[in-house]
């Protein structure tokens, strides 16, 4: 089990105050990342870059989080391959979960008991005007609906936290993204880093001011805790997928459980989220079966 850096300063007593929070960090809502290339492995120093302009802004955060008096902070990296964050980069303070596949995927750790989460670099959902806007998957995923309410990434992970009691405190990203996540957690902290232009294109704070901004929102942020309530989903959960195109929704409706709703949309229900959650991330690997002609 990680420990925090306190741990052994503390007596048994006092462990029980140990303030812990959760950081799930995405690329497309850093400050800079506007492009494909920013965000996709192999794609050189475009991608080299945004990986140090995530790492620098997840530090950021993190150096919040312990000014506002976090004692063990946990980033998991929560982009593609989820190998971007620099771990030898990385604010000391800070533990990293790396690597993929994982059972929570964006939110792998926030099991473990934590007392408040930060989505930092988030992106708007599917079809909205934001910066490299997407739902989980911009090859396959055209819209996801969770009980009928179009959401994106923030409300699917938000749930996820609060299937564990954890609430989200703090969310970073372009001003699509923020607006959204205001919408879906009132009372959230939120800080903007850049507003779209177009999905390719983004006016964007200086760098040290958004990282400062953020660092002020973070250590605000801890604030919360005790005070902010989890999101908690809905049960049973319904995950609605709508596809980019037919060979997609077939291959999707293959699976044990699936609903085929029409041409371009599979469902699937259980009384867990969790469980559902899960089953749509196997919908959206089959999808990429799919031959995209």
């Amino acid at each position: 089990m990680l420990t925090s850096a306190n741990d052994g300063l503390t007596g048994a007593s006092d462990r029980n105050k140990i303030q812990r929070i959760f950081i799930s960090c995405d690329i497309e809502g850093i400050s800079g990342v506007v492009h494909g290339d920013h965000a996709a492995q192999g794609q050189g120093e475009d991608y080299g870059r945004a990986r140090r302009l995530m790492t620098k802004q997840v530090n950021a955060a993190v150096a919040g989080a312990v000014q506002g008096g976090a004692d063990m902070i946990l980033v998991n990296d929560s982009h593609g391959t989820m190998r971007n964050i620099i771990l030898e980069d990385l604010h000391p303070a800070a533990h990293l979960v790396t690597g993929a596949p994982k059972p929570l995927s964006m939110m792998q750790g926030v099991a473990d008991g934590f007392d408040g989460a930060f989505l930092v670099g988030y992106h708007s959902r599917a079809g909205t005007p934001g910066v490299l806007n997407h739902t989980y998957s911009s090859r396959t995923v055209a819209e996801l609906r969770i009980n009928g309410t179009v959401a994106g990434e923030t409300l699917m992970n938000a749930y996820i936290a609060g299937c564990y009691g954890v609430p989200v405190l703090l969310v970073t990203g372009d001003t699509e993204a923020t607006n959204e996540a205001s919408d879906a957690l009132p009372g959230v902290k939120t800080v903007a880093v850049k507003e779209p232009v177009g999905r390719y294109a983004a006016k964007c704070l200086p760098f040290d001011e958004a990282n400062a901004r953020i660092r002020e929102a973070a250590a605000e942020a801890v604030a919360l805790i005790g005070k902010a309530r989890p999101l908690l989903p809905p049960t049973p959960a319904r995950f609605e997928l709508r596809l980019m195109n037919t060979a997609m929704a077939e291959y999707v409706g293959l699976m044990p459980g699936a609903e085929r709703v029409d041409t371009l949309t599979v469902a699937y229900s259980d009384d867990d989220y969790i469980k559902a959650f899960k089953a749509a991330r196997v919908m959206i690997t089959l999808a990429a079966s799919a031959d995209p002609y």
